[in-house]
Parts: C-alpha cells; structure tokens; sequence
C-alpha cells in the first residue's frame, strides 16, 4: 500500500499500547496518517517510536471516550479514522462459564467498541466537532465466525461487535454522516493475548499441548499459517482508506481461510 495513502488524515487507535493494535498505529502512522493511540497501558514508548501521541483512554467509560475524542482533534487538528481495537478475551468451558468473566468481556468488547462508535459518528458527521466524515474500523475476531472451544463467550461478544458495525454503517448512511463503518475478522496471531490463549486451551484440557492447540489452529487454516500483526494492521489502513470509498457494513475476514 502506497505510504501516503492516508495522508492527512487523523487516527484514534484503542488498545494501541501493544499487539495488534500497536502494529494497527504504526501501519497508519507508516500510510501518513496523524496517530492517537488511547489504551488504560502506557502507550509512550510505541507512540514515541512512531510518531505519534498518546493518551489514557478507559473504552468503557463515557467521560473518558468523551475526553479522548476532544483531546484528539484538539491535538490533532481533526478525526477522520477511528480504530476501535481494544478487547480482552477470558477462556472458559461453557459448563463452568464465569459470570463475571462474561460481564468483563461485554463491557470492553461489547459496550467499549458501541461507544466508541457513538462519539467516533458524534466527531465525524456534519456539524460534529471534526465534522469531516471518515472511516470506523472495528477489530472482531474470526471468532465471530466459527466454533472453537473454550471461548464461548469471547465469541459472543465479537459477533457482537459484527452487528455493531452493519447497524452502525446503516444508520450513517441513512442519516448522511459521511461515515463508513466495518470490521475486521483478525485470525489467530501469535501476540501475547494470542499465546495466553493457546495456553489456556491446554490448560482447560482441551488439547495436550499450547503447541498442539496453535496446531489445530493452523490445520484448520488453508493457507497454513497464523496469522501476522502486518496481516491484520493492512487490512485496518485498506478500510480506512479512499481504495475502500464504496465498502461499508462488511466483516472483512483475515484468517487464511479458516472461517470459510
């Protein structure tokens, strides 16, 4: 992709201090863009090596939301890109599922991205504090997709995250925001959340192994690997891009095929 494509653009990347969503800042950062990186982690040092700035950003509290789109345009001088990465995911067998465990997923997977979106259309649509239109990317999972075990309620919320996003891109280009608003199916990195989970399945007894779980993984993946951050942070700056102009409400799998 070509290094200006997102040049003088303006970006907000939730849950950018590490993993995918770091190498989502940087891969912006790389097309031109303007980067805030918002996370509850000190995102300094990525947002230092960057170029990019940084602030304390909790995706499941409205205050806070309200705070960082202020701050970004503020500091940035606009908002036209809003990446809402943030997510944790918490393993689980259904017959010992955590109601807790639960809650925690829908209110940073769930209720953070919903409100992400709420003040990402707020900034962008006409009239709005940076009132240039844009683009929302919201990361779900390939989760969303298929059945693997023990991420039952992972799963849940990131197809949540897919109906988010279509009623989102609908209700934008039904009201003329300007707004394009889709998702990503992210594949199984080997990131820290990523191996946390290999090891997790091992541990609930699902497989012998973290190996042998990251096996299965890519046993069922036809192009034969797991996935790259690079994989998943293209495709972020390809939505948030004019080369995307007339793609709204879709998921965009990135998976090497393994929810086809």
């Amino acid at each position: 992709m070509a290094s200006d494509v997102l040049a003088g653009r303006h970006a907000l990347v939730t849950g950018g201090a590490q993993g995918l969503g770091a190498g989502m800042a940087q891969a912006l950062a790389a097309a031109g863009a303007q980067v805030m990186i918002g996370d509850l982690l000190d995102a300094g040092d990525v947002a230092e090596q960057i170029g990019a700035e940084a602030l304390r950003l909790d995706v499941t509290d409205e205050g806070s939301w309200e705070a960082a789109i202020t701050a970004t345009v503020d500091r940035l001088g606009g908002l036209d890109i809003l990446v809402n990465n943030a997510g944790i995911e918490l393993s689980g067998l259904m017959v010992d599922i955590e109601a807790e465990d639960v809650r925690r997923m829908l209110e940073v997977n769930v209720l953070g991205t919903a409100l992400g979106i709420k003040h990402g259309l707020r900034a962008m649509r006409p009239g709005g504090s940076a009132g240039a239109g844009g683009a929302i990317v919201n990361i779900a999972s390939v989760a969303a997709t298929i059945a693997f075990p023990g991420i039952g309620g992972y799963s849940a919320t990131k197809s949540a995250v897919d109906r988010l996003t279509r009623v989102a891109a609908f209700e934008a280009g039904k009201l003329g925001f300007g707004v394009r608003v889709n998702c990503v199916y992210p594949g199984l990195v080997p990131t820290e959340m990523g191996q946390k989970l290999a090891v997790d399945m091992a541990e609930l007894g699902l497989f012998e192994s973290p190996e042998a779980a990251v096996g299965a993984v890519v046993e069922q993946t036809p192009a034969g690997r797991l996935g790259e951050v690079a994989d998943m942070a293209d495709a972020v700056v390809f939505l948030a891009s004019d080369q995307a102009r007339f793609i709204t409400g879709i998921g965009l799998p990135v998976d090497g095929g393994m929810g086809m």
